[in-house]
């Protein structure tokens, strides 16, 4: 397993070729918006190595029996389900931000479940070309990133009904050799530090979009594949000092990217779908299953974070005993915890696929996600609130260090004595960072928006079955007598215990 100066060190080796701002990137190790996401991923590879966090942060392979780094595990049963979640927690906490590297981990096992399937009826060999591919992935310790979101152009069309096909990653030609393949995937997390693109469509196809159907793994620089950075909130703030960048070392969300096939090769080897449309579905239901279960992870953990830095500059403002301060921490982790109970419950309620590998419980990861895009808000917006207007209208860290501005400033902004002016600002920087920027966004439409939760709910709520329980306990269209409610053996023990009580009210009368 990679630590994570090996892991920085390892991406000198791609040679992408990324657009940002209108320039080509030279260097991304080098470049200085891209550092803070570097960082985060590195803390996945790093906490891999510390012997606290190692039962969580590793797996044992179920391909060779080897310590592998869990981001490339394939989940075995539910205590790999919990502890995956348990991870995302802890990364949160650590980093404050998207660490990126769990989009991979769910493409990874989903599809390795639907190869499986897709074998079991096609008498195809996806399912094997797979675990070859995933034991690189483990040996290497690559991170892939997922790719599954396109384009999607004119949404009231099909894929194959598009004017322009690029808006969806499409076969293009097929040889003994391989595909052709081009099309464009949106707001990749993590997309231009990762060593490795897997691809999967996007929504359900179907016969007339067989080209379409499609999944495959080709290295983040292969040739035809270029990448452009996408812009968030404050970001260029990282280039104006430590100060105004609230995290000035992991940065915002997760450095997504738009990712561009133009003809690209793909080895048969390499390729897990390639027009067995009727899969999408499960492919797409699989990997948002355990993407959606991640967010009462990761979100909670950042929800750790900024509930620890409310409370501070409570204290440091000295309001932290204020009942109406003490009520909105409260709420905030109440709300943290319901969404780790829902994250907690999908994972032990998760279950065995035929593949081998276990899957998250459905209804309940979407349950979770719906609640994300709720509750983030409500304690972002609790944040905002206990931390008050300081946080949208602080000085640059120019005006703290310049000497004609420097004093009276310093007087602004104290508070209680044992907390330094300057710590004061750069907690209400990163509770900015965290409730005012991208990260909201990130918690609504990451992992699909509310209406895909919704209609995933109700698609597997089971209301059919909670019909027929609600007529059995009130007694509609059914045998209502008290034998067929209780049982016979039961009606004749009681029919006994009300006859002794008779007698009994007779000799009393």
């Amino acid at each position: 397993m990679m630590n994570g100066k090996e892991y920085i060190d390892s991406l000198r080796d791609l040679d992408l070729e990324v657009y940002f701002l209108g320039q080509r990137i030279k260097s991304l190790v080098d470049e200085p918006m891209f550092q803070p996401h570097i960082h985060t991923a590195a803390m996945t590879y790093e906490l891999a190595h510390d012997p606290e966090y190692q039962e969580i942060m590793t797996a044992t392979s179920h391909l060779t029996g080897e310590r592998i780094n869990r981001f490339t595990h394939i989940h075995q049963g539910i205590d790999d389900l919990v502890k995956k979640v348990r991870m995302m927690r802890l990364l949160g906490q650590k980093t404050g931000t998207c660490f990126q590297r769990c989009v991979g981990l769910d493409g990874l096992n989903a599809v390795y479940v639907t190869t499986y399937d897709i074998d079991q009826k096609h008498g195809t060999n996806y399912h094997e070309r797979f675990r070859n591919y995933l034991l690189e992935v483990q040996k290497n310790d690559w991170m892939p990133s997922g790719a599954m979101t396109d384009a999607r152009g004119d949404r009231s069309l099909r894929p194959s009904k598009q004017q322009h096909p690029d808006t969806y990653v499409h076969i293009k030609e097929r040889s003994e050799d391989g595909l052709i393949v081009s099309g464009m995937k949106a707001h990749i997390t993590g997309a231009i530090n990762s060593h490795e693109i897997i691809t999967m469509p996007t929504r359900t196809m179907g016969e007339e979009d067989r080209d379409f159907a499609l999944s495959f793994a080709i290295p983040a620089d292969a040739k035809g594949v270029s990448y452009v950075f996408s812009r968030q909130t404050n970001d260029t703030r990282r280039l104006d000092g430590v100060l105004d960048s609230g995290n000035p070392k992991y940065g915002i969300v997760g450095g997504e990217a738009i990712i561009i096939f133009k003809d690209v090769f793909v080895p048969w080897e390499r390729v897990f779908m390639a027009g067995e449309y009727e899969f999408t579905n499960e492919l797409v239901e699989t990997f948002a299953g355990y993407h959606r279960s991640n967010y009462g992870g990761c979100k909670v953990g950042l929800a750790d974070v900024v509930i620890g830095g409310s409370n501070w500059i409570a204290e440091a403002h000295g309001i932290e005993r204020a009942s109406h301060i003490v009520d909105k921490l409260t709420e905030m982790i109440a709300m943290a915890e319901t969404c780790w109970s829902c994250t907690l419950a999908c994972s032990y309620e998760g279950y065995r696929t035929p593949s081998g590998a276990y899957h998250i419980h459905p209804l309940l990861a979407n349950v979770t996600k719906l609640n994300i895009t709720r509750m983030v808000y409500e304690w972002m917006r609790l944040a905002q609130d206990i931390a008050g207007g300081k946080i949208i209208t602080l000085p640059s860290e120019k005006d703290l260090e310049n000497p004609e501005t420097m004093e009276i400033l310093t007087e602004c902004f104290a508070g209680k004595e044992g907390f330094p002016p300057r710590d004061i600002i750069k907690m209400l920087r990163l509770i900015e960072n965290m409730s005012v920027g991208a990260g909201l966004p990130e918690a609504m439409h990451g992992a699909g928006s509310p209406a895909a939760q919704k209609i995933m709910i109700a698609r597997r709520s089971g209301v059919d079955r909670k019909m027929e329980l609600a007529k059995t306990v009130a007694g509609i269209n059914q045998d209502t007598s008290f034998e067929r409610i209780i049982g016979k053996d039961e009606k004749e023990h009681w029919d006994e215990v009300k006859k002794k009580i008779q007698e009994k009210s007779v000799q009393i009368c």
